[in-house]
């Protein structure tokens, strides 16, 4: 079956305003309409953070994969999730440190933001070659800058009398309600200018996927477009992180689905996944609010998880011939 853009368009936005009116509904163990304005508030924050979140990790998936011109990348590989951690871990010990006190600190978001942009800035300085960003080198860069930030957290944690449990739950990804309209705002405000930028510019990013040399004999400035997908698409996961902590696979998923569903031509790619990215998010925190496994509500960093490693290993046999 061909690929149908603008079909894919409205089934994703049929099934976004689907989810949200869940979502809505959903609250605890009840499935109803919120009884009082101060719920309906707290849900429809909720909502808007993971649609912000989910549109942000897809729109940076899609630009990380025109970068390195490979649909299994995503925004893990750059190393930001790791940083983002380490910035929380550091900023817990360090308040451990100043109060003596062990319990759940709130600040998350300005060590989140900090450590994925520090990661974000490592990689790009090491990863350059006569000052232009060597995609096959920021994948490598990336993943070694992760180890490194990774290695920093788990010592960290391993320093604290309860090894850093205060964080963990962060770690692992969730919606939060203690973020503010602002932070929403300034990540939206980004993920909107960059899918606007991205479609206004959608020709030339189809002919990224051209060979340099070819990309160059069209009249592409190859070096300018590529520093505007990798900046672009670490601010968008750093945007992310910040927001609800490392969630993986989203940023590969949703660009994936809406490039067989809807094709590779990047101006209706980018609002496809966007709107992909942001029904599955919503959707997933949907269902972590409606299940309790009695030991409180699953992160939804888990739940994408479970349901993205075995996607990637589907689409990586797939890929392959079927071998593994």
């Amino acid at each position: 079956m061909p690929p149908r853009p603008r079909a894919t368009l409205l089934v994703l936005v049929l099934l976004l305003a689907g989810v949200a009116a869940l979502r809505l509904l959903v609250g605890g163990d009840t499935i109803a309409w919120p009884g009082s304005p101060e719920i309906l508030d707290l849900r429809l924050d909720r909502l808007l953070g993971a649609a912000v979140v989910g549109g942000a990790l897809a729109l940076g998936g899609v630009l990380l994969q025109t970068l390195l011109r490979n649909p299994l990348a995503s925004p893990d590989l750059i190393g930001l999730a790791p940083g983002a951690g380490f910035g929380v871990m550091l900023a817990t010990y360090l308040h451990y440190l100043a109060t003596g006190e062990l319990t759940r600190w709130a600040g998350a978001s300005a060590p989140a933001l900090a450590g994925a942009l520090a990661a974000l800035g490592v990689v790009y300085l090491i990863s350059q070659r006569r000052g232009l960003i060597d995609p096959a080198a920021m994948v490598l860069v990336g993943v070694i800058v992760g180890l490194v930030f990774a290695a920093g957290t788990m010592f960290l944690q391993y320093q604290m009398p309860d090894r850093g449990q205060s964080a963990v739950r962060w770690l692992m990804g969730s919606i939060s309600d203690e973020t503010t309209d602002a932070q929403r705002g300034v990540v939206g405000g980004v993920l909107l200018f960059t899918l606007l930028s991205v479609v206004v510019q959608g020709n030339r990013l189809d002919a990224m996927a051209m060979h340099d040399d070819e990309a160059r004999s069209v009249g592409l400035r190859v070096g300018w477009i590529r520093m505007f997908l990798f900046v672009a698409s670490g601010l968008l996961a750093a945007g992310s992180v910040m927001l609800a902590g490392p969630i993986g696979f989203v940023g590969l998923i949703a660009p994936h689905a809406a490039r067989l569903t809807g094709g590779p031509r990047h101006r209706m790619l980018a609002v496809n996944a966007t709107l992909a990215g942001a029904v599955l998010l919503v959707a997933a925190d949907t269902l972590v609010k409606a299940i309790n496994l009695g030991g409180g509500r699953l992160p939804v960093g888990v739940l994408t998880a479970a349901l993205g490693g075995p996607f990637f290993l589907v689409l990586l046999v797939s890929r392959r011939g079927g071998t593994v």
